[in-house]
């Protein structure tokens, strides 16, 4: 290509560019966006919408304080959500096209071609602004609608989606929630039982938030509880509005008087209230209520409003107690085992003065989490009066137990736990802090303190780490089972012979993962110690023995009790400090002990 034609195309180039930026500054035709139909509306002003349907009542509702009410035909609470999404919608409607007075004069009667002689009227006010609309026919596909702004000229023509938001009776703008919910929450709650002939007081904590009676009794609730039905409540909903002309007599309605009144307030004030009245004849699973300060009758499901019609005892706490602070000690007393106490050093250690052995954190934080999952399984007395304590067996209690948030510190107690007699599988149990008598499960209690308990006593605190080796280190293990002895002799990794004088065949990979299993050995808990006769707890010259050498000289032994069926582990011994204890020998070890660690019963 010679430098001629090239100079060419290059002045082509340079005048296309300038021709592009040109068009795209200057010559461009503008896009044309179509203004609103209402430009000046903000829908955070609005404070009145008016629906005037042609062949129905007026609806009207106005805004006061941020909440809308429904005004016209009736007064009642309005659904904010519906009306918000009118407006929005009306505050983005734009026209599709828009005929003009001379569009208009084509045609003989406009006003009743389009349908605006007999319209749907929509009323908008924001303090002293107001428009007024006028909805006339659909286009013939449907999907385009006919409006009048009254004050401007021409017809628009838009979009018909918007209509879907407009109520075509007063009851599709009601509110349909039993209770509004409000900021902050409620703190206050009061019911009048009139079936029961009982009123019940409830109020919140500000610092703890937690639940408390205050009538007809002082008594810790239950926060769990009510957090639930309260969130049910707040989320039922009407399921039909009932025509009812004011003044009605609400008698047949089973709301003159109600059968249950529910009031909820905050600081001491009421902001909600709601009479709940008799079941539907035709359906029991419904109910009619009404809300509070309005004369409007509903229907409401039942289901979510069942809880509020229980005793004063459904709403109360049935936790024994709730740890509200960190425990720094506990001290257990009884008559029948030695005092002691355990305190906590550092942000998990813990020690017994009265001991050498060291104490297993986890059995501490078990103990604890034990402890709070008590749970009462009956209120037995509300008012009890210190000669009533011997009927219960709490004037003298088989065991006390209190936790302290600071040791050493009695003033620091966080829960004085007394428990009584045994009576129907159940035990008897106080607070110090509270006058009831309540009652727990037996087993609960027994899993506890019992005779096959596991925190009863301070050495079953003890640190539950047994032994711990390196399966490496074994040089040889013996088994004796039913008069019988196995040896079996460590010749290296995984691999394992049977003694001069044992007979059978081995497997030495099993053998070596048995060892692996029982190598780092930790009891899932102590049942006791220093006991010289096993023979009560199942302990027979026959049952399973092994002892352990390891090649620098150590020995460790372990005899096995019966199995526990509960968890497939069983009972076994061992010395410890010089004394004998008795545990519970882990699962899943156990397991590998069975299959690979004990004599099989047809070699001699």
């Amino acid at each position: 290509m010679n430098s001629k034609t090239t100079g060419v195309w290059f002045a082509i180039a340079v005048a296309l560019a300038a021709f592009i930026f040109v068009y795209q500054h200057w010559l461009r035709p503008a896009v044309f966006t179509p203004a609103p139909v209402l430009p000046d509306l903000r829908a955070a002003a609005v404070t009145s919408i008016t629906v005037a349907p042609p062949d129905a009542l007026e609806i009207r509702v106005d805004r006061t304080n941020g909440v809308w009410l429904l005004t016209r035909p009736i007064s009642y609470p309005a659904q904010t959500a519906a009306i918000e999404s009118l407006l929005d919608a009306l505050q983005k409607l734009t026209p599709d096209t828009r005929l003009t007075p001379g569009d208009l004069r084509e045609h003989s009667d406009a006003q009743a071609e389009f349908g605006l002689v007999h319209p749907t009227t929509l009323i908008i006010a924001a303090g002293r602004q107001r428009w007024q609309l006028k909805i006339g026919h659909r286009t013939t596909p449907g999907n385009q609608v006919y409006l009048n702004l009254v004050g401007a000229t021409g017809i628009f023509v838009t979009d018909s989606g918007w209509l879907k938001f407009l109520p075509h009776k007063a009851d599709d703008w009601r509110d349909t929630a039993l209770v509004d919910a409000r900021p902050g929450g409620f703190d206050w709650i009061v019911l009048t039982n009139n079936v029961r002939g009982l009123t019940i007081e409830l109020t919140r904590d500000p610092t703890n938030h937690l639940w408390r009676l205050i009538r007809p009794l002082q008594a810790r609730a239950d926060t769990g509880h009510l957090t639930d039905i309260l969130q049910r409540l707040l989320s039922a909903r009407v399921a039909q509005f009932v025509t009812a002309p004011p003044n009605t007599d609400l008698t047949a309605f089973g709301l003159q008087p109600a059968d249950l009144e529910l009031w909820l307030g905050r600081d001491g004030n009421a902001l909600a209230g709601l009479r709940l009245g008799r079941a539907l004849t035709n359906n029991p699973e419904r109910l009619y209520i009404q809300r509070a300060g309005w004369d409007t009758v509903a229907v409401a499901d039942k289901s979510p409003l069942a809880a509020w019609y229980g005793p004063v005892n459904s709403f109360r706490d049935t936790n024994l107690l709730e740890l509200t602070a960190p425990v720094a000690e506990i001290e257990e007393r009884g008559p029948d085992t030695p005092d002691f106490i355990l305190q906590r050093h550092g942000s998990n250690e813990w020690s017994i003065a009265s001991q050498t052995f060291p104490i297993d954190a986890a059995t501490v934080q078990q103990f604890l989490k034990a402890l709070a999952g008590l749970r009462i399984t009956q209120f037995v007395r509300d008012v009890v009066t210190t000669p009533d304590l011997p009927a219960y067996g709490l004037d003298k209690p088989q065991r006390e137990v209190i936790l302290r948030a600071q040791a050493g510190n009695t003033n620091a107690v966080i829960a004085d736990l007394l428990f009584g007699a045994e009576q129907t599988n159940q035990v008897f149990v106080r607070r110090a802090d509270e006058n009831p008598v309540y009652a727990i499960s037996a087993q609960d209690y027994n899993l506890l303190f019992g005779d096959s308990g596991l925190f009863g006593e301070a050495w079953q605190f003890r640190d539950r780490h047994i032994w711990d080796f390196s399966p490496g280190d074994v040089a040889q293990i013996t088994l004796r089972q039913n008069g019988k002895t196995r040896e079996l002799i460590h010749d290296g990794p995984d691999k394992w012979s049977l003694g001069p004088n044992s007979q059978g065949i081995i497997d030495g990979q099993s053998i070596e993962r048995a060892v692996k299993q029982i190598s780092s050995l930790t009891a899932d808990g102590w049942l006791g110690r220093g006991l010289t006769n096993l023979d009560s707890l199942g302990f027979k010259p026959d049952n399973l023995q092994i002892s352990i050498a390891l090649k620098d000289g150590k020995q460790y032994h372990v005899d096995f009790g019966p199995a526990i069926a509960d968890n497939n582990g069983a009972l076994a011994a061992t010395t410890l400090d010089g004394q004998r204890w008795v545990f519970l020998f882990p699962e899943s070890a156990y397991l590998f002990v069975l299959s690979y660690l004990t004599i099989p019963p047809n070699v001699p």
